[in-house]
Order: C-alpha cells, then structure tokens, then sequence
C-alpha cells in the first residue's frame, strides 16, 4: 500500500471511510457532524468515534479521530494521529479509505506527515505467521491534498517511511534466517538496486587491517564477521567538504558471548542489529533523495556466541587505533565493534560521525523507552541532530559526557577497558566510543530503549520501530 493523494472536496469523496482529526478544544467543523457525535467525542489523543452512512458526506463511513489539544497538534502528533486511523480501520476490516490531514503546518508538511504515520502503522511483524488474516488489510490509503508541490511532499514522506519499514523488516528477522554475511547479502542487494556504491571487508581484510577490537567479539562465532561498506557520492561535490559517516552497530545476535545473558528474553537479541539497520535504510532513502554531501555507511556485522574460540573476560585486543583495551565483560561488545568501525570512517574521510547502536540497558534506566540517549563531543553538531530530530518527531534527549566520567575507564593492564563501573554505564559507553571519534564531530544515539516498541501503540503494533531513520535522513538532507 502506497498513499496517493486526493484533490476532492472530501464531502463528496467516495470511500469506504473517511477519516477526519477531532480536537478537545474544538467541535468538527460540520454544524451536522458535530450534532451527530455530541456526548461521543472527546477529542483525547486517537479516541475514535465510527459513523455509519453519515449525512452530507458521499463516504460510506466517518471516523473522528481524537487529536488531544488543537493548538499542540504538529506534526508528530498528526504522524501518531494517521497510524491510529489506519490501524483502527484495519482492525474492522475496512480496506480503503482517505485521510484528511491537519495541523499547525504546511500542507506540505501535513501530506509528507501523514504518509510517514500512514506507512509506518500498516508494517506488521507476522512474516513467518501461515494463518494470515488477509480480510485485515488496507489496500488503499488517499490523503485529501490542497495546494503546491504536494506531490513532491508525498514523496518524501514514502520514502522516509519506507526506509523506516526496510530498517524494521530486518530488525524482525530471526537470527538464524539473518547472520552477518545475510546482512551483507541484504546490502548488495540493497547497492545494486539503486546508485549506492557497496564494499565489504572480510575477516581477512580486517584483520590486516588492525581491527583487533572487532575480531575479537566475532571469534566465538561460527558466522564469518563482516565490515559492509555502502557510499552514496552527489554528482558535483560539495563546496563545503562535508563527508558524513553513518555508523551502525549489528550484531545480528547477542548472546552476551562468556559473560552470558539470562535465558528470559534472550530471544529478543535478533534485534541488536537495529543500528545498522537504520543506516542500511538511510543510504536506502539517500539514494533516492540525493543529498548535496557525500554520505558513507559502515556496518560491522557480527554475532555473538560462547564458542569455544571466544574471548573471554580479562583478555587484551588492540583496536584499528592503536588503543590497547581490557575486555572486561564480554557482553559489553557494541562498543568494542563500533570502535573500529569509527577508526575506519574517520580515515576513509569522513568529516562528521553519528553512530547508531542498541548500546546499553543503562540508558533505559535513565530515559526509559520514550527517547533516543544522545551523546556528543561537538555542541554545534549535537545542535543540528536533535532539530532534525524534532523535525521528524523523533524524541531524542541529550545525555552529559564530562571529562570526570572518563576516570571509571581506567586499565591496570591496557589503555582503557570496555566498560566502567554500574553507574552511568550509558555515558562511560559513549566516553569510551569518544575515545575513537577523537577530534571529528561526533554523535552517539544509544537506542536500546526505543529500537523495540514492548507493547504495541494505537498507531504502531509491537516490535521493531526503525527509531532513527527519519531524523538521519533529515540530517543528511540538511547538511550542504
């Protein structure tokens, strides 16, 4: 299902359901409509009231959606308001439908808004399930449209939202359907279909290489470990000499390795590779909306198993950069994987780096599953992610990264270990990854509390969420 837009009068539309925001603070425009729902409607945040055969309308149906307080409702709220719709709809069985935005934005804000919210509600994470309910479907979305260049603005929003539900449809596969060399496959596969430049480097080329860091958590495993390399170049460089680097951590499973994780909700750990499936799906959306920088990706793909070649806690890599570390805990990995792959991107060029990574269960202690840990070493660059943040309605909430937390990442044996003492384990992960982003602008988005929706929302079912996608293209877009 793709939206197209209607150019209608929406009272003369004819669908199966027509679907328009109801506020707390304001009656449906329609003196008619709103005599119909008095008593019914309060307006709260995805409150549906379902009209049958209403008058004055040629739709079949009319759903009042609840949009909470009329003069805070942006675009986020009409994303979240759009999703609800359609999954209500869904759930009744209703299979087309025409959605008219609102909000205190441009139309061209509301259309690319609205097909955000609209595609990333219809993803469903049932691809192995043999009894689908196929009456339960929508196989036709329109969003009613007034005014200029709304196509283009449509466009934008599918492809942000498509990227979002790539990311998401690799997050939900299981492990053994996707290793590292299947990630690999997926982003071959990903480069031939559009202009994106592919590189991989096997466990060989890294090795001679120096990834040390890298290698070692990869060595439990029977799985080959991969570094995959995706680049997008414009077609006329860019006068600034910007060069953005995408860093996303996949370990496609995460057994914790020696220091292993309790057998409750292990299952769960397909999704440690949620990083890098964001960046796979930003280059995806790049390729299309051609930015004016040129933008590299960098996945290192492993898994994360207590084979009997597994490092073990007190053992002593070297990294790509020299730097000596003490493997501490061997479920600390992320990091020691991600520390390479930054050394990597920042001598292939790269300018300014954001890396993406299901880091730590520290940051779901300090914000929970309903932000984004953001960490940084340059205030003016944090500055320009999190307004691309708001801008996509992703929430994103900046975390402290002082010199004083460096003090817990001190070896008797190596230059640093993997991991500091239990407090603040968000910040002394990303103050060891500091370490390797050292002077280039960097920024580090901790998303193990928000890669994974636990229990499902009026406008988003259970599981992956592809959290980080919408803003790193809107980031990437942005930087000229």
């Amino acid at each position: 299902m793709t939206p197209t837009l209607s150019f209608e009068s929406p009272e003369t539309i004819q669908t199966e359901a027509l679907v328009i925001v109801a506020y707390e603070d304001g009656a449906p425009d329609s003196p008619a409509i709103a005599e119909l729902v008095r008593g019914e409607l309060t307006g709260k945040m995805f409150d549906p009231v379902l009209l049958h055969r209403p008058p004055g309308l040629a739709a079949r149906r009319l759903l009042l959606i609840g949009g909470g307080k009329q003069d805070a409702f942006g675009s986020a709220e009409l994303r979240k308001v759009a999703g609800a719709a359609l999954r209500f709809l869904k759930g009744k069985g209703i299979r087309e439908f025409v959605f008219v935005p609102a909000g205190n934005v441009s139309p061209a804000a509301q259309v690319a808004a609205a097909a955000e919210g609209l595609l990333a509600a219809d993803f469903e994470t049932d691809t192995y399930k043999t009894d689908k309910k196929e009456d339960k479907r929508i196989d036709r979305v329109a969003i009613s449209a007034a005014g200029a260049d709304l196509e283009a603005a449509l466009r934008r929003g599918v492809v942000a939202a498509e990227a979002q539900n790539f990311a998401r449809g690799l997050i939900n596969e299981p492990a053994n359907r996707l290793t590292p060399q299947n990630l690999v496959a997926r982003a071959r596969q990903l480069a031939s279909e559009t202009a994106l430049e592919f590189e991989v480097l096997d466990e060989e080329r890294m090795r001679e290489l120096g990834m040390g860091s890298l290698l070692g958590v990869a060595q439990g495993s029977a799985e080959k470990p991969a570094l995959i390399v995706l680049r997008y170049r414009p077609a006329a460089a860019a006068a600034s000499g910007l060069h953005l680097g995408l860093v996303g951590k996949a370990v496609t499973f995460d057994t914790g390795g020696i220091s292993i994780k309790p057998a409750e909700g292990m299952e769960k750990m397909k999704y440690d590779m949620a990083g890098g499936a964001a960046m796979l799906a930003v280059m995806r959306a790049l390729a299309e909306r051609k930015p004016a920088i040129p933008v590299s990706a960098f996945i290192p793909a492993v898994e994360n198993m207590p084979g009997s070649r597994a490092q073990r806690p007190g053992d002593v890599v070297t990294s790509m950069s020299g730097k000596t570390i003490e493997v501490i805990n061997t479920d600390a990995e992320g990091r020691l994987i991600l520390a390479d792959a930054i050394t990597y991107a920042r001598r292939q060029g790269c300018t300014h780096l954001v890396d993406a990574a299901t880091l730590t269960g520290a940051i779901v202690v300090a914000l929970g599953h309903h932000n984004v840990g953001v960490f940084s070493n340059d205030a003016v660059f944090q500055e320009r992610l999190l307004a691309s943040a708001r801008e996509c309605g992703e929430r994103m909430w900046p975390m402290p990264l002082d010199d004083d937390y460096k003090d817990q990442l001190k070896s008797l044996i190596a230059d640093m270990p993997n991991v500091g003492s239990r407090w603040g384990g968000a910040i002394t992960a990303a103050m060891f990854l500091k370490e390797f982003a050292e002077s280039t602008p960097w920024v580090h988005l901790d998303i193990a509390g928000t890669a994974w929706l636990e229990e499902a929302k009026p406008y988003m079912p259970k599981g992956p969420t592809g959290v980080g996608v919408r803003t790193l293209i809107e980031l990437a877009m942005q930087m000229v």
